[in-house]
């Protein structure tokens, strides 16, 4: 197998413990209690899993045959366990860092019947990100900056375009945390913009850019539908790219990581784009048919078939 160009995530590494309520919140919430509320919900279901953009981008990135390289802050109370983890999978670590007297972040996630969430989040060491560096870390041919601290996104983004490193732009849930000005001087630093429709339409109103705009100032700007596909528009046209139909529907959580995991390696490849978003769509689907968001089996010889079927098309690696 040739070797593969090594690809830089810089994200969060995270512990998600998933637990589930059988009844509804709303049976249990009084509405005129609200100004003092005390409850507590016993739960008959919960896992802890592995998570955090980067871990899980990485994950299905090295499966897929890609060389991921994670940047991301541990804490050291209770990271040495994920470093292991990353090393199990060969995954390199050589921008990981520990940072003494705090925690990994954690997400605690309860979801009820209705499939109401109530989520508790401690970031703990991802606050600190901005003390890796992306010119410690050699022979990097492309970037991913996704949601972390926020200082160690505007740190990350900069340090790219000074090296002279392609990057992808995925603000993800940590847009809120940037003013328009700075959400504007990341697009402008990327080569690439990737986002989810709701993301794109808030990264819009915020900075006051029309997707098409944002698009013209970028190699690409991505974005996925859930069932409905994604799109990507580029050199002034638009590619539609279909959803692909699952084994079974089990969980979302992780869809959008793996997707970009088939984007980074096509990017990585210089594939066209109209194979690598098609890439990212059948990494979608595999991921959504298994909890978690680094259970799931990725093989090249499934994924060419899945291609195949889905797009009558042969993908060669």
């Amino acid at each position: 197998m040739p070797i593969s160009p090594r690809v830089l995530i810089c994200g969060s590494l995270a512990y998600d413990i998933i637990a589930v309520f059988p009844d509804r919140f709303s049976r249990h919430l009084l509405p005129d209690q609200m100004n003092r509320l005390s409850v507590s919900f016993t739960v008959n279901n919960m896992r802890r899993e592995w998570g955090g953009c980067a871990g899980n981008i990485a994950y299905t990135l090295k499966k897929l045959g890609g060389s991921p390289v994670v940047m991301a802050t541990l804490g050291a109370e209770d990271g040495r366990p994920y470093e292991v983890r990353l090393a199990t999978q060969k995954i390199a670590c050589d921008g990981v860092l520990l940072i003494d007297g705090a925690y990994t972040a954690q997400a605690t996630i309860m979801t009820d019947m209705e499939d109401n969430q109530i989520t508790a989040f401690h970031p703990g060491a991802m606050a600190e990100s901005y003390r890796v560096n992306v010119g410690d870390v050699k022979d990097i041919a492309l970037g991913l900056v996704a949601p972390d601290g926020r200082e160690g996104m505007l740190q990350h983004a900069r340090q790219f375009h000074a090296a002279n490193i392609p990057f992808v732009f995925d603000p993800g849930q940590a847009m809120t945390l940037f003013s328009s000005e700075e959400l504007l001087e990341m697009i402008a630093l990327a080569d690439i913009v990737a986002l989810n429709n709701y993301e794109a339409r808030l990264l819009s109103e915020r900075t006051g850019l029309s997707t098409e705009a944002i698009a013209q100032q970028v190699r690409a700007l991505i974005i996925t539908h859930g069932a409905e596909g994604s799109c990507i528009m580029t050199e002034g046209e638009t590619l539609t790219i279909p959803v692909v139909t699952p084994d079974a529907e089990i969980d979302p959580t992780g869809c959008g990581d793996a997707y970009r995991a088939g984007l980074l390696y096509g990017i990585a490849q210089g594939w066209d784009w109209l194979t690598t978003g098609r890439l990212a769509a059948i990494l979608g689907a595999i991921k959504i048919a298994h909890p978690g968001p680094q259970n799931h089996r990725v093989s090249r010889s499934d994924v060419a078939k899945r291609y195949q079927k889905a797009f009558g098309k042969v993908l060669k690696f």
